[in-house]
């Protein structure tokens, strides 16, 4: 099976599970898209080669980017093995960053830090609105931010702008490991 045969497969499996988990039947997202109803049958079984336009508002009705419909659908459930969890090595190599959200979520970020003893990691800003929690599990780590430093105790729970430049350095002798969770955040108008 060739790519466009396997994206063509993804996009029907896709709209339906996602049809499915909104309790619509084809026509109900046929009307909601404004397409015809035989062109959603058409797309939901592989055989048609949809327009942008379609998926676009396909995408739109379903409440979804144009990536998720194309992307691999997703299982209900994933174990990653603890040796397929990808790991960054930063902080001049004293500092390990475990990835843990397998899917790609644009803004959304969940890693686990391992500091070794009196390491240091510079920290990226993330989107603009964006808050970024951590969570120390052993040890002590301080965070720089905003011209401030805060240290955070294993057990505490620090949250921060995430878009802006910010640091992290393991107060210890021994490893400290914590929990970075990086969420974009709703505006309340």
């Amino acid at each position: 099976m060739d790519i466009v045969e396997k994206t063509s497969k993804y996009l029907g499996e896709n709209i339906e599970n996602l049809r499915s988990l909104k309790n619509m039947s084809q026509l109900q997202l046929a009307q909601q898209a404004e397409i015809p109803r035989s062109t959603l049958t058409n797309i939901e079984s592989g055989v048609a080669n949809p327009s942008l336009k379609n998926l676009i508002k396909i995408s739109l009705a379903l409440g979804v980017s144009i990536e998720e419909l194309l992307s691999k659908p997703r299982t209900d459930c994933l174990l990653i093995k603890s040796n397929e969890v990808p790991v960054l090595i930063r902080g001049q190599g004293r500092v390990r960053l475990h990835k843990l959200l397998p899917e790609k979520i644009k803004g959304i970020e969940i890693d686990k830090l391992e500091l070794s003893a009196e390491a240091v990691m510079g920290g990226h800003p993330h989107l603009d609105g964006t808050k970024e929690y951590l969570t120390v599990l052993q040890g002590e780590v301080s965070v720089h931010v905003a011209g401030e430093t805060f240290n955070v105790k294993a057990g505490d729970v620090f949250a921060f702008s995430g878009n802006q430049p910010h640091s992290y350095r393991n107060l210890r002798k021994t490893t400290s490991i914590g929990i970075s969770v990086v969420i974009p955040m709703p505006v309340f108008l």
